[in-house]
């Protein structure tokens, strides 16, 4: 893999995005040249303070001599450049694509020809669970990828339900590898990093962060084909993930729910501005006919 070393020490210490990235290396002509270039010099690439810049080139230097993707093999953590054949290549369509992606599990599951997100609210009621079974094993029986975002609620039933009836489930964190949130699905988490993946941008010893989980949203949506929501109040980060996923052209998909219903607000309003209702797998199937005809 061309210039690997470079690029993981360079995300190591400045995560940058894909788009800021190639800025950079429009600058200095190849990520090779980073090395010699002064505190000055990258402060102003980079926009940051020349103390910055000088940190950076520091740490840049000190982990060049660290073979980075052994010490990541040693982990189980797979590497995954922007350049790989595994990288799904609908993320560098989206606003501020990563650069670098870390996994853990069967990173065969990104060529997947189909993924489809579930997604709700962290404060999910039955309704979703009941929801899931209706939905989910339809999805299965086509060998769709179920994607989801390891997070409480919806998500932990999206992931749960898709290895209970046999599929396969992609989680995106919003943190590195080396730290699972929230504590109570680390079960849940490494059943998926030894049968299914685990998925993120971030270096693994990057921890927790709230602003994480909105930039985590985008790569969710970025890897799916389409959008399902399962239950959502009128104010939730789901509803920013379906923004991101109609901004790209792509189907999102809504569970009506009951009336009085706080969590179901958001998708009965989703309905309300376009999104499809469905209550079952089988019309998800029959939506997206061109894709399973694949």
């Amino acid at each position: 893999m061309k210039n690997l070393q470079e690029l993981l020490a360079l995300h190591y210490v400045y995560p940058l995005t894909f788009n800021k990235f190639q800025q950079l290396e429009g600058q200095v002509g190849s990520i090779q040249n980073i090395i010699h270039l002064s505190s000055i010099n990258l402060a102003k690439i980079l926009s940051v303070s020349t103390k910055n810049a000088e940190k950076i080139l520091y740490n840049y230097k000190h982990l060049m001599k660290v073979n980075l993707k052994e010490a990541y093999n040693s982990a189980n953590i797979n590497v995954i450049p922007y350049f790989s054949e595994y990288y799904p290549k609908k993320l560098l369509e989206i606003n501020n694509a990563p650069t670098m992606l870390y996994a853990k599990g069967d990173i065969a599951l990104l060529k997947c020809p189909l993924k489809l997100a579930i997604i709700g609210s962290r404060k999910a009621t039955n309704y979703s669970r009941l929801a899931m079974d209706y939905i989910v094993p339809p999805l299965i029986e086509q060998n769709c990828v179920i994607v989801s975002g390891l997070a409480k609620g919806a998500d932990s039933l999206a992931h749960t339900s898709t290895i209970k009836y046999g599929g396969k489930t992609i989680a995106v964190l919003g943190h590195g590898l080396f730290h699972i949130y929230p504590k109570e699905n680390k079960q849940l988490a490494e059943e998926i990093a030894e049968n299914h993946l685990l998925l993120t941008e971030y270096p693994p010893y990057v921890g927790v962060q709230k602003w994480h989980f909105p930039s985590r949203n985008r790569i969710i949506s970025g890897i799916s084909d389409a959008l399902i929501v399962t239950e959502a109040a009128l104010k939730s980060g789901t509803l920013i993930t379906t923004e991101l996923a109609l901004e790209s052209g792509k189907d999102v998909f809504a569970v009506p729910g009951p009336i009085h219903s706080k969590q179901s607000m958001g998708t009965n309003s989703l309905i309300k501005e376009g999104a499809i209702p469905i209550w079952n797998g089988h019309q998800i199937i029959e939506e997206m006919k061109m894709f399973f005809r694949k």
